[in-house]
């Protein structure tokens, strides 16, 4: 026997103790394409091109050598993205008070001639007054001070000089019942003496030529303290409702 034909003779029984091999390598992974005895897919040489068996058929094809006839995989659903927290409303800010500027007089008139003191019927006046001031009415609350102003008053019976010093001793008489009654800081009280320099209008019908007791009753309104409080007080006075605005008039319907 020629050294050829043992060659092909060994190459023939070489394959085929080698073809079961490849042939279970191939049943095992896809039967669509050639495998090697490694069970990788057979590529042709130089086109590289994976070799087909005759068993293939598309849906057998895999992506590494018919990539277009192979499903592509459905791309992952994005997470959902979680929304923030919505943010919390802001408080309202509470509204600043209204405060009201209050002015508030009294006049103690009739005071005892010659005398620095207040008669029952000045003290019961005076009284009253200190009261509306601490009370809240339906306008406002309770009056801040912020100033009292106490002045004296004479009748035009006397000297100059001595009618001051009488008039800033009734301030003074008065100034200190404030204090005692109506619980103010002595430093917010200002008072003064004007003697018989702002006379009540309807005095000046009071006419010197009188007799003593007659004048003296008729210039009793002169002999006076007047008070005075300037202050703060907040608004109770509920606000009034906005105007509605008056609804748009339609046009009138032209006249054929």
């Amino acid at each position: 026997m020629s050294s050829a034909l043992r060659n092909t003779l060994a190459g023939v029984v070489i394959a085929g103790a080698l073809w079961p091999a490849m042939a279970s390598a191939q049943d095992a992974k896809n039967q669509g394409y050639l495998l090697d005895s490694q069970g990788n897919i057979v590529r042709a040489a130089g086109a590289g091109v994976c070799v087909r068996t005759s068993d293939w058929t598309p849906a057998r094809a895999v992506a590494q050598c018919d990539p277009d006839l192979v499903k592509k995989p459905a791309p992952p659903k994005p997470k959902p993205v979680a929304k923030p927290a919505p943010k919390p409303k802001p408080k309202p800010k509470p509204k600043k008070p209204t405060m009201l500027n209050i002015t508030e007089k009294i006049e103690l008139q009739g005071m005892p001639f010659a005398k620095a003191e207040m008669t029952a019927d000045n003290r019961a006046s005076l009284d009253k007054f200190i009261a509306s001031l601490r009370k809240a009415t339906k306008a406002r609350a309770p009056v801040q001070f912020g100033a009292v102003v106490v002045t004296g008053h004479t009748d035009r019976i006397g000297s100059l000089k001595y009618k001051k010093r009488l008039s800033e001793r009734r301030a003074t008489v008065v100034k200190d019942y404030l204090v005692k009654n109506l619980y103010v800081d002595q430093k917010l009280i200002f008072w003064e003496g004007k003697g018989p320099k702002e006379p009540i209008p309807v005095t000046k019908f009071c006419d010197n030529k009188m007799k003593r007791k007659q004048l003296i009753e008729c210039l009793a309104p002169n002999r006076r303290v007047t008070v005075e409080v300037v202050g703060r007080a907040q608004s109770l006075a509920k606000p009034k409702p906005a105007a509605k605005k008056p609804a748009a008039k339609k046009p009138a319907a032209k006249k054929r």
